[in-house]
């Protein structure tokens, strides 16, 4: 028995903005998802109203009703549900890593949309891992699901530049539609049984585990080039810090620049006018977007007008 090209029963699992194109692609495409798996409805934004998934929002607003909203993933009630709905595809953009039990109840398989070309990259943050490290390239990878994550054989993958002063969120909003074509050409292979899924070389894997406070700390010390990437790397979230003035810091945008002065302790605020230029531990770097405490985002001249930084102050400093 194969599934009907014009009524495949997809089943797609997601729940950030990050997955949306996904399912809104699929639609265009002639293959709404027949059921939708997303978070749990959540108390969000500074009123903390309790308010739908983005997926859930554009699940609805496509006429999609058959929604579920899981606490534990892990629950044998959960396999159940799914299994009940006999999905002959399950798509899984941005969701939580799924037991066997769940995703094995595909007729024709379960994939995942992973934002790296992988081996590179496994794990949770692929596209602030690649920034940080200061890759060039990343892109998109589809492969069916097996137990452990991200490890699964390769359906179809494809490149995409990072550009030397390019942000995550940047990369991350040019990925999510191209990831969505890659997605719907995906299923298509799948009902046409021509996907032709390779196995990944694990040797030549790197990780990309998730980012915490400590990450985003700013290192003065490092080089130029690696405080920068840094910066771009977890922008807009949750964002580089450093300390001034005994208050948190952010750092959203920096550049590097040429700098001909003398050397100064890392950290040092070298120049306010007409850029905020920084000492690194190698090079330096003009500040282009910045955050104090308890204020709004600003332009790094805003900064200055507004906060007076002084050249021999060094940031960093508690």
């Amino acid at each position: 028995m194969s599934a009907s090209a014009s009524s495949p029963r997809i089943l797609f699992m997601g729940t950030p903005e990050f997955a949306v194109p996904s399912l809104e692609a699929l639609v265009r495409a002639g293959l709404a998802p027949s059921s939708v798996v997303t978070a749990p409805d959540r108390k969000r934004g500074r009123g903390q109203q309790m308010s739908p998934a983005p997926v859930k929002e554009a699940a609805l607003a496509h006429g999609i009703t058959d929604i579920l909203t899981p606490e534990d993933v892990k629950d044998p009630a959960f396999a159940r549900d799914v299994a009940e709905r006999r999905p002959d595809i399950m798509v899984v953009v941005a969701f939580r890593i799924l037991p066997e039990a769940v995703f094995s109840a595909a007729r024709l398989g379960a994939f995942n949309l992973h934002g790296s070309l992988l081996p590179a990259y496994r794990g949770a943050a692929p596209i602030n891992r690649a920034i940080m490290a200061g890759e060039s390239e990343t892109g998109v990878t589809t492969f069916f699901l097996r137990q452990q994550v991200d490890t699964g054989n390769v359906i179809q993958k494809r490149s995409m530049p990072i550009g030397e002063n390019e942000t995550a969120g940047e990369v991350h909003d040019r990925m999510m539609v191209m990831g969505a074509e890659v997605v719907v050409e995906t299923v298509h292979r799948i009902l046409a049984g021509s996907a032709q899924a390779e196995p990944q070389d694990d040797a030549l894997a790197s990780p990309a585990p998730k980012i915490f406070r400590d990450d985003c700390r700013i290192d003065w010390s490092r080089p130029a080039d690696q405080v920068h990437n840094l910066i771009r790397g977890v922008s807009p979230v949750p964002g580089a810090f450093t300390n001034y003035g005994g208050k948190q810091l952010k750092v959203y945008r920096s550049l590097r620049a040429a700098w001909t002065g003398a050397p100064s302790a890392p950290g040092t605020i070298l120049a306010t006018e007409p850029e905020l230029v920084v000492a690194t531990g190698e090079g330096a770097l003009a500040l282009q977007e910045v955050q104090m405490e308890g204020r709004q985002r600003m332009s790094a001249k805003d900064f200055v007008h507004g906060h007076r930084p002084m050249p021999g102050v060094r940031l960093g400093e508690d």
